[in-house]
């Protein structure tokens, strides 16, 4: 697993990104904060405007980010 945002980082304190994330962008394109870029191979995510709603999670077409109990 590595987590979203710059490889290292946590993503809304409990959602991580799958090794087998493609970076294809849909999660960018359904934030509805607009928090997440894609940069070659890494997610960068603003953290600190995130109020969790899991869209991003929701749209994941690979099922790649996941919410961590």
């Amino acid at each position: 697993e590595i987590s979203l945002g710059l490889v290292g980082s946590e993503m809304c304190k409990e959602t991580v990104v799958k090794d087998w994330c493609s970076f294809c962008g849909e999660c960018a394109g359904v934030c509805p904060r607009n928090l997440i870029q894609v940069k070659e191979y890494s997610l960068v995510f603003d953290e600190s405007e995130c109020r969790e709603c899991s869209t991003c999670v929701d749209a994941c077409p690979i099922n790649a980010l996941e919410k961590e109990d």
